[in-house]
C-alpha cells in the first residue's frame, strides 16, 4: 500500500508526536502514539499484501492470492530482499499447480533472495526436486531432497520427502 520508506516516515512521525504529547502533559495520548509506531515498523518488515496472499493460500484460494500479489507493482523497489523472496516463493507455489517451468524459475529466485524460515526454504527445495525429477535429473533431485530433509527441522515434510524418494527409486 505504502512504499517501504513512507512506512518508516510514518513511524518516525508517530514517535515524535508521542514524545511531544508526553512532554506537553498528555501522557496517555503519547504512550498510545508510541505504541502505534509498532504497526508501520511491522509492516516495513512484513508486507501487507504478501501476508494477505498467504492467508488466501491457506484457504486454497489461488485466484485471491494472485489478486493480492498483483497489487505489488514493482517488487524490486517496493519490497526488501526477504519480502522479494517470499513474493517469488508465493508465485512459485501458485505456478507449481499448472506451469512447472515458471514455478522452477520462481523457486530458484526465491532461494537466491532468501527466505527467513527454514521450513519455507525446505518447501521450495522440495518443489524444485519435484521439478528436477519430472525432467529426469535424478542427481539434482537427490541433492535437493537431501537439502530439504536437513532444513525440515520439525519433520513437517517427512512424508512428502519419503514419497519422493520412493518415486525416485522407480526411475
Amino acid at each position: 500500500m505504502f512504499h517501504r520508506n513512507i512506512k518508516l516516515v510514518i513511524a518516525a512521525l508517530l514517535l515524535i508526536g508521542g514524545i511531544y504529547q508526553i512532554v506537553d502533559g498528555y501522557t496517555g495520548n503519547g504512550i498510545f502514539l508510541i505504541l502505534l509506531t509498532v504497526f508501520p515498523i511491522f509492516l516495513y518488515f512484513k508486507n501487507e499484501f504478501i501476508l494477505l496472499a498467504f492467508f488466501k493460500l491457506r484457504k486454497q484460494d489461488f485466484a485471491g492470492a494472485q489478486k493480492w500479489l498483483d497489487k505489488i507493482k514493482n517488487p524490486e523497489t517496493a519490497l526488501i530482499r526477504k519480502q522479494q523472496g517470499y513474493y517469488h516463493y508465493l508465485h512459485g507455489i501458485m505456478n507449481s499447480q499448472t506451469n512447472l517451468l515458471k514455478a522452477e524459475k520462481y523457486f530458484k529466485k526465491a532461494i537466491e533472495l532468501g527466505l527467513s524460515m527454514s521450513t519455507d526454504l525446505a518447501v521450495a527445495k522440495l518443489n524444485l526436486a519435484g521439478v528436477a525429477m519430472t525432467r529426469r535429473r535424478k542427481l539434482e533431485a537427490t541433492n535437493l531432497l537431501n537439502e530439504a530433509k536437513k532444513l525440515d527441522t520439525h519433520n513437517m515434510l517427512k512424508d512428502q520427502i519419503t514419497m519422493m524418494k520412493e518415486q525416485m527409486k522407480k526411475m
